[in-house]
């Protein structure tokens, strides 16, 4: 009886660390991933306009993204592709655009924008130029009946993450988005 008590709580004891490493495994990753894509953007500005954050990796840094009052900054890579959302806030629409678009996990790098307050300061820093924005809008939507639409005349900041936050599954129609207008 003392064996088999034992061996089921070992089974529990197991199952409760793989249930703690995985969800501890995003936010570790992020975190290095933030570290490796630091390294990658030193580069690009000393000169390799290709540097890659690993040997494999087909995304870049390409920029900065700053909110100075939550003492937030982060690395922004190159191309929105699910793979690349794990490892940081990534460019939907070029950084270099006048209407830039980007997006994060609302559980890792994107937390923060439901601390976003209207008024705000969000800097997008680019090789050789700093651009900085203030929070105009926040809003939930819904993806399914409203779509983003880019327009080359507007000089803002778009951030989407999904929405709520504290959601325990991923996904859904719902998305937070915050507008910065250049100032």
């Amino acid at each position: 009886m003392k064996s088999i008590h034992q061996w089921c709580l070992a089974a529990v004891a197991c199952t409760a660390a793989f249930f703690i490493c995985d969800a501890l495994w995003i936010p570790v990753k992020a975190q290095a991933a933030q570290y490796l894509l630091e390294r990658a953007w030193q580069r690009s500005l000393a000169g390799d306009p290709a540097a890659r954050p690993w040997p494999w990796a087909d995304t870049r840094p390409v920029a900065i993204l700053e909110a100075p009052r939550l003492g937030i900054r982060q690395y922004v890579l190159e191309g929105a592709s699910g793979r690349n959302l794990a490892f940081g806030p990534a460019a939907i629409s070029p950084v270099t655009a006048s209407d830039v678009v980007l997006s994060g996990h609302r559980d890792t790098h994107f937390s923060f924008l439901q601390e976003l307050l209207d008024g705000d300061v969000l800097r997008l820093v680019l090789p050789g130029r700093t651009a900085e924005y203030r929070v105009r809008f926040r809003e939930v939507v819904d993806s399914g009946q409203l779509q983003l639409v880019l327009d080359p005349s507007m000089t803002r900041l778009t951030l989407v993450t999904c929405y709520p936050f504290e959601a325990l599954t991923a996904g859904g129609p719902k998305r937070y988005v915050v507008t910065a207008l250049r100032f």
